[in-house]
């Protein structure tokens, strides 16, 4: 009890664990029991990943050492100490990714699928190569010389391409760039052969340097800072400072060069000299392409489907199956649980609410849309239809700016009211509100969420849904909403609750509480990622009441579970699988609410930086099956890991009956919806009780 609680040896460092996460999806990959390009499609997830973690993480760290910044978390690791810790993890992790892309493309092979070099294909094949090089590439790549009156090119963020060194007739040395446009595909397809389109430039280089004979070549591809710093106290116009800001990203510092292994020293040294990099800031690759993220090409090819695991096809439940959405909500609070319910009734609460003539208005948050976006058209015909339309578009939302401009310009023009977000505040709430009028009345609906209004990834990752007519979430919601679009700094929620100031309070007070119940306390926290050293501080406690604590957090966990004194009653779990787990779902065994959904995370930038909503759920039964979804999750020994005291992962080992709670979810969503439509099946508590049981 009287442990330092702020001791650095108590906290794991948040980027370190971050890079723990990344390698769970990397042994998903490693995963020979799944389907070759299933296999493929997590190698392609965890290179993306990688990007990102430089173009933010990384590169932060770099302005946090240049800026002679010492500490930077509760593990009381410097910027420099960090970076190189990243480094010497990544060099070692290095060889078993080149092992595994070497499985998979074995794996291929086996399945006449193949991924070749130009120079291993055959003659009929380099014949079809070469049409399509001079009829679609050729005219659109940049060949760039590089001498005294051709300065260096500014190269863009992710900007690929090669180096290469050529001699004239005269034996004149020259040093050139070949940029390959991301308009080009990244692999040349010739029926079910895939060639690297670097390979292929390269062998042409000389036709587009006439007169020069190629010496040397190497593919490279760069990366920058893409954190995006915007002055918004003194930005007059925020669409146009935001503007800038998405074109400063391109102008970031530096921070990664990958290359092929055994480049040319001197091309090397060329493009260090103009990079201002470093040898720690080089990745070579001895078989991975370049761009792992590409890899998206070969697993999105229709006609490789047979190389995946089957697509789930999500099913509408009873209440909402059959009748108008409404209707339904007005009879009784519904939760859903996507990708296993579908997304579907989502879509039709904004279509229905814009095409019937009693809705007087439609207000929501938009965070990542998607690219098409039905609900952004459902809600530009019910501005057509003379509909009140209030939207707040998070602009700020990173990698999604440029899309939600779009959808924030067609939004206005259209004659919604659009809100831009919140200065100094990202909003990251999931909220939609339709107000009918009703008789004599105004009726509102309200839906909100753990997760986007985006079509497209409500199929791969799991989240929860929650409709309600109940008058108190109304309230909140027409307050909410009057707090975007008003001057009020000081909107307090009466039944939900709203950061920066009423998540983190509320939930260390429910932490406190039910550590008062000592041995027979229980709490579930599940989120993508637990970091605020408050939180932690407060499970500490509790845990050392002898309260049980059941974490599920995918990503980065700070916390420190099973040290003797402090953590010993908490476990971590990550459970890493065919769908991405996004929910965030806060338990309390002995509250009077038990279960609360929520958009926040447990980290400072949610519960501090960040405008999210917690939503209490109210209805027994809708507490039973979030319990139960709980429950199977913990049970589960396919997809689950524990984090141990050491801050390494072990795979749970699955002994007796396999507990995959994304297959059996699917399983027995499907049996139902196959059996009846009639009555309401509470399909996922009697699922987790009969494999509780089992296990």
């Amino acid at each position: 009890m009287n442990a330092d609680l702020n001791s650095s040896q108590l906290y794991f460092n948040r980027e370190l664990s971050w890079l723990q996460f990344n390698s769970r999806v990397l042994a998903q990959a490693l995963d020979a029991t799944l389907p070759a390009l299933e296999r493929l499609k997590f190698l392609a997830i965890y290179g993306t990943n990688l990007d990102e973690f430089y173009m933010i993480r990384v590169a932060g760290l770099k302005a946090l050492f240049k800026a002679r910044v010492q500490e930077t978390g509760a593990d009381k690791l410097t910027p420099k100490e960090q970076l190189e810790q990243i480094h010497d993890y990544l060099h070692k992790e290095h060889q078993v990714l080149e092992t595994c892309y070497t499985s998979i493309i074995s794996e291929l092979h086996d399945n006449a699928v193949h991924v070749k070099n130009y120079d291993a294909l055959s003659e009929d094949e380099k014949s079809a190569v070469k049409k399509i090089f001079f009829n679609e590439i050729y005219p659109v790549i940049i060949p760039i010389a590089v001498d005294a009156t051709h300065p260096f090119p500014h190269l863009n963020n992710l900007s690929f391409g090669l180096a290469i060194t050529l001699k004239d007739d005269s034996k004149n040395i020259k040093h050139g760039l070949i940029r390959i446009p991301r308009i080009l595909p990244r692999f040349l397809q010739v029926e079910q052969t895939f060639i690297p389109i670097e390979s292929v430039v390269e062998h042409f280089a000389s036709e587009l340097f006439p007169g020069f004979k190629k010496l040397a070549s190497t593919p490279f591809r760069v990366t920058r800072n893409a954190d995006i710093e915007i002055e918004e106290e003194e930005a007059d116009d925020f669409l146009e400072i935001l503007q800038e800001g998405l074109r400063s990203r391109n102008k970031g510092s530096l921070i990664r060069l990958e290359l092929m292994e055994g480049a040319d020293k001197k091309l090397t040294k060329f493009l260090l000299s103009h990079l201002d990099l470093d040898d720690k800031d080089i990745y070579t690759y001895k078989s991975l392409p370049l761009n792992l993220g590409s890899l998206w090409q070969i697993v999105g090819d229709k006609a490789l489907s047979h190389l995946v695991r089957p697509t789930f096809n999500p099913k509408t439940l009873p209440p909402l199956d059959s009748e108008n959405i409404f209707d339904a909500i007005d009879k009784q609070d519904v939760l859903l649980y996507h990708p296993f319910d579908s997304f579907e009734p989502v879509i039709q609460f904004i279509k229905q609410a814009a095409a019937d003539p009693e809705t007087v208005a439609i207000r929501m948050t938009l965070y990542r849309a998607g690219q098409k976006s039905p609900i952004v058209k459902a809600l530009i015909d019910a501005v057509q239809d003379g509909k009140q339309v209030m939207v707040l578009v998070e602009l700020k939302a990173r990698f999604d700016e440029e899309n939600n401009l779009r959808w924030a310009k067609a939004l206005e023009e259209a004659g919604a009211h659009v809100v831009y977000g919140i200065p100094g505040l990202k909003v990251h709430a999931k909220i939609a509100q339709v107000i009918k009028r009703t008789g004599n009345k105004l009726q509102s609906y309200v839906h909100l969420a753990t997760g986007n209004y985006n079509p497209g990834t409500a199929k791969i990752y799991t989240d929860m849904s929650y409709f309600t007519s109940k008058e108190i979430f109304g309230t909140d919601a027409t307050h909410f909403f009057h707090f975007l679009t008003g001057f009020s700094t000081h909107t307090k929620l009466g039944t939900l609750f709203m950061s920066p100031k009423q998540i983190k309070p509320k939930l260390l007070k429910l932490i406190e509480k039910e550590a008062k119940q000592g041995k027979q306390g229980h709490i579930i926290l599940k989120a993508n990622s637990l970091v605020d050293t408050d939180i932690i501080k407060a499970l500490y406690v509790a845990s050392q009441e002898g309260c049980k604590i059941d974490l599920i957090i995918r990503g980065i966990c700070c916390l420190k579970p099973r040290v003797k004194g402090i953590s010993e009653n908490i476990t971590v779990s990550s459970i890493i699988g065919k769908y991405l787990e996004h929910a965030r779902i806060y338990y309390f065994k002995h509250d009077k609410v038990k279960c609360y959904i929520a958009s926040a995370d447990l980290m400072p930038r949610n519960l501090v930086r960040r405008i999210e909503l917690m939503t209490p759920i109210l209805e027994d039964n809708l507490t039973q099956k979030i319990e139960q979804i709980l429950m199977l999750q913990l049970a589960d020994n396919a997809l689950r890991w524990e984090l141990q005291p050491n801050g390494n992962y072990t795979k749970i080992p699955s002994l007796g009956k396999e507990v995959n709670n994304h297959c059996i979810l699917e399983e027995y969503v499907s049996k139902i919806y196959d059996k009846t439509k009639k009555e309401t099946p509470d399909y996922v508590s009697r699922l987790a009780n009969r494999i509780l049981k089992e296990s």
